[in-house]
């Protein structure tokens, strides 16, 4: 066997070298502990002389494994596209599977009923699957609960999920709270809320540490309007709110919304925090930059998408990692309250 041929080196060539099988040679790249410690040794001492690097396709069909990744998102490009959290989340979980050696394949699950994903995610394709951004309504989650191992970002609602489901999630109903004490605080008796959606998770728990400030603080719910976590959700919810009155301040449980509910705000001729004081929710880049720049509750989302992927990791590696991880929140006081 001509060692000294160009190209990229063979496992011929190491089993060669290491003075060893084919066999054993693959069995050593695939992490077998059916090898013994010399044999092992001669073989990493020959991938290194040889500067030999395994064909992924090869492994991928003695393991089994695909090292490929799904992200399911089940939201629509426009929703993809614009919002800043999902963009943070997928950054961190793109981040994290690369550094693990991870393909990221992305899926925008607009096949409500799951067939086609289901589908997808059973043949093979992948070795597990992440969902973000999920809806109450996603009937797809119950058709792929089995399919692969899952994590979700954010709580589940789903039964088939129900209480065996690994997910990372922030502490929504402490952030909901922790925005309208902030206001109390300053003074606000009348605190309108701009919610997220009913069919999310976060959407419910931030209106839900909403209705405990105002509880702890001995004060009526204010106006109660939801969005869709848009700017134009937040633009038309801030209006329905100003159509039976003025509050003195508004919570909007996302940064996002916050900028349609300024510009709501500003058509009606009222000023933020003299006329109306608003607390938002994420700490999105957009929120330093508004006039007057947004308090906001600080969530972080890149470390987030990390922390779901690095969960998946682990147990695809056969760990037994905590099944929910909680991520604390944190005010952000700028010049909106």
């Amino acid at each position: 066997m001509d060692l000294d041929a160009s190209g990229p080196a063979t496992i011929e060539q190491v089993a060669a070298v290491a003075g060893v099988s084919r066999s054993t040679v693959s069995r050593v790249v695939n992490g077998s502990s059916a090898v013994s410690e010399s044999a092992r040794e001669a073989v990493f001492a020959a991938i290194a002389q040889l500067d030999y690097v395994p064909n992924q396709a090869a492994r991928s069909l003695a393991t089994r494994q695909t090292r490929a990744i799904a992200l399911i998102i089940p939201e629509d490009t426009s929703r993809f596209f614009g919002d800043p959290f999902i963009a943070s989340v997928v950054s961190g979980i793109h981040s994290r599977l690369t550094e693990a050696d991870y393909v990221m394949n992305m899926v925008l699950a607009t096949d409500v009923a799951g067939g086609r994903t289901a589908q997808y995610l059973r043949g093979g394709n992948v070795d597990g699957a992440i969902v973000v951004s999920h809806h109450s309504r996603d009937a797809f989650v119950d058709a792929i609960a089995d399919a692969v191992p899952l994590v979700f970002g954010g709580r589940p609602t789903h039964k088939r999920a129900g209480e065996s489901a690994y997910f990372v999630d922030v502490d929504n109903v402490e952030g909901g709270r922790l925005a309208t004490a902030h206001l109390v605080e300053r003074g606000r008796r009348d605190i309108a809320t701009i919610a997220g959606p009913p069919d999310m998770p976060a959407g419910m728990d931030r209106l839900v540490g909403y209705r405990q400030a105002l509880a702890d603080a001995g004060l009526a719910e204010g106006a109660v309007a939801t969005g869709d976590f848009s700017e134009a959700g937040g633009y038309e919810a801030m209006r329905t709110i100003l159509s039976a009155g003025t509050p003195d301040a508004v919570f909007v449980a996302s940064d996002l919304m916050a900028v349609g509910a300024y510009r709501a705000l500003a058509e009606a001729g009222l000023t933020v925090p003299d006329d109306v004081a608003v607390v938002g929710f994420d700490d999105a880049p957009v929120a330093a930059t508004l006039s007057p720049a947004l308090t906001t509750v600080r969530q972080p989302s890149t470390r987030q998408g990390e922390l779901i992927a690095q969960k998946l990791v682990e147990l695809l590696g056969g760990s037994a990692p905590e099944r929910i991880t909680m991520i604390d929140v944190e005010i952000v006081p700028r010049a909106s309250a």
